[in-house]
């Protein structure tokens, strides 16, 4: 009995397999999270660049209503082709600006809790479930 005891002891053949069933949870936990906060990363780039991308449109009104209406039309238009982005979650507020008329402003904000990064686990710090991005362009010819 003493000789299988020291046999057993000295037989390390198992030890992989426990430092795996150990190690994968904790690896595949890591892994899930960056996934999801990747995706969430993701969406914000989009939200953002479709902000931009809706204030350049401005460039071309001639009044604000002008500007309203192509910024709208972009936004409608063209949000579904963002990648992450859901336009039905889409709210936005556009216009000249108050404090500098010479400016135009485009504020989107993005209901992201559709997004998989509320699936993790609870301890985990998250970041906010409303996205909020926004660009200004100056008017040119002024």
């Amino acid at each position: 009995m003493r000789r299988l005891r020291l046999y057993l002891l000295a037989h390390q053949g198992g030890t992989a397999v426990i430092e795996f069933a150990i190690l994968t949870p904790v690896y595949l936990l890591m892994l899930t999270g960056m996934l999801a906060y990747g995706i969430y990363f993701g969406a914000a780039h989009a939200l953002q660049q479709l902000a931009a991308d809706a204030a350049r449109t401005a460039i071309a009104g001639l009044d604000e209503a002008e500007r309203n209406l192509l910024v709208s039309d972009y936004l409608s238009r063209n949000a579904a082709a963002y990648m992450l982005i859901d336009p039905a979650r889409i709210e936005h507020d556009i216009g000249d600006s108050p404090s500098d008329p010479n400016q135009y402003v485009v504020r989107l904000t993005y209901d992201a809790t559709h997004l998989p990064i509320w699936n993790l686990y609870p301890p985990l710090p998250l970041p906010s479930s409303t996205l909020a991005y926004g660009a200004t362009i100056r008017r040119g010819g002024i």
